[in-house]
């Protein structure tokens, strides 16, 4: 076992649980690549796992330590370092490339500080790691063994695989089938009926073969106007409002005599003031 990892095994459960969050995805901080003496780790900001435990997600995990304010927040950080979940690291140029992960170094003297960048010397839960690995061997081996199989599991999966692809030919068929009966609709009966519509909709299993049949008619994009608003003091009530009981209106002219049609004349009405 190696030192990190002697010095991890001697964390606390509460510390041990705030370093799992962290380094699971519902932190959402943000983790950087970097490369430490040719090898490849993740690094985070200190800032970034401040703003982490000050989060609700923090907040409803159960056996850590309780954190309300960011002074808080660094000094259990800083208290987690010394069980080597992470340390404190300079950053550096690239290592390559200007797209190749940036050079870090661990520093001699450890402390937190959100403007510091930290690396990860722990990786975090592999059980589903392990899981996924044993899983992927046991396909293999089962696929390799399948000459060992007893007779009737080999004619389940050979009545299976028929039935897989039974099924793929008989949706690729229905497919042409539907194309080749729109073709022939568009032609005697435009605009057309497609069978089964919604075949290729995304929606469930049943909903696509509902409906039956629809006529191929373009979807209308319907848009009610929205009716303009009247300009404030346009109305006679308001005029009268704010002319005092009097206001001017413009009317068309009818008379015959004259010579522009559709010339409007000013008009005063006087109207009596009804609070009087």
């Amino acid at each position: 076992m190696s030192t990190a990892e002697s010095q991890q095994g001697r964390a606390p459960s509460p510390a041990r649980n705030v370093v799992q969050f962290l380094r699971s995805s519902k932190s959402g901080m943000k983790i950087r690549v970097g490369a430490l003496n040719g090898k490849r780790v993740d690094y985070f900001k200190g800032k970034s796992a401040v703003k982490a435990l000050l989060s609700p997600a923090y907040a409803k995990l159960k056996n850590v330590p309780k954190v309300t304010t960011e002074a808080e927040a660094e000094a259990l950080l800083m208290s987690i370092i010394q069980y080597a979940f992470y340390l404190r690291v300079d950053r550096g140029g690239p290592s390559g490339s200007s797209t190749s992960p940036r050079l870090v170094t661990v520093t001699p003297q450890q402390s937190f500080a959100q403007d510091a960048y930290y690396a990860w010397f722990y990786e975090g839960s592999q059980w589903t790691t392990y899981a996924g690995g044993l899983l992927m061997v046991a396909i293999m081996l089962a696929g390799v063994m399948f000459p060992l199989w007893p007779p009737i599991m080999r004619l389940g999966v050979w009545y299976l695989s028929v039935a897989m692809l039974g099924l793929i030919a008989a949706f690729f068929g229905l497919a042409i089938v539907r194309l080749i009966f729109y073709v022939i609709t568009l032609v005697v009966a435009s605009p057309g009926i497609w069978v089964f519509p919604k075949l290729f909709a995304d929606v469930g299993v049943i909903e696509s073969f509902i409906p039956l049949w629809e006529w191929d008619v373009p979807k209308k994009k319907g848009g009610k106007k929205k009716k303009g608003k009247t300009p404030a003091g346009s109305t006679p009530e308001e005029k009268l409002a704010n002319n005092g009981g009097a206001y001017i209106e413009e009317v068309a002219d009818e008379s015959a005599e004259s010579s522009r049609p559709g010339s409007r004349a000013a008009r005063v009405e006087e109207v009596p003031d009804e609070e009087s």
